[in-house]
């Protein structure tokens, strides 16, 4: 695996501040959901965790085409020349996870959850 961090410090950044993540996915038919930054939980190795409650649409997604995009940012983040606001777009390839210790972890922090999403990021570009 490289050693090159996808997801920069003005990501994780924020990460710290509340916003809305769309997560797209496409297989069985094109569908948008939605969560928050807050819920979101990167990896050591940069993989993003989300707690999944719903999602089933997604979930028919991913088992026809992993391929997901998502989009999140924060206005109290400054982005590109100091501009308020900034955020990002991550390609990535998907997977669900329902039991196991990553799960365990998962279900303590949110016990709302019925399986994880699981993103595997490919590219996580700043767009502001």
């Amino acid at each position: 695996m490289s050693t090159d961090k996808k997801l920069s410090e003005k990501f994780h950044e924020v990460l710290r501040h509340e916003g809305v993540v769309a997560i797209m996915s496409w297989g069985v038919e094109p569908h948008l959901v939605n969560t928050w930054n807050s819920y979101l939980v990167v990896t050591e190795d940069e993989r993003i965790l989300i707690p999944a409650y719903g999602f089933r649409k997604t979930q028919k997604n991913v088992e026809v085409n992993p391929n997901v995009k998502l989009t999140l940012g924060s206005k109290d983040v400054l982005g590109y020349k100091d501009y308020p606001g900034t955020g990002f777009i991550v390609s990535g390839t998907a997977s669900y996870i329902e039991s196991g210790e990553e799960y365990d972890r998962m279900k303590d922090k949110f016990s709302f959850l019925t399986r994880v999403l699981e993103i595997r990021v490919d590219s996580a570009k700043q767009m502001l």
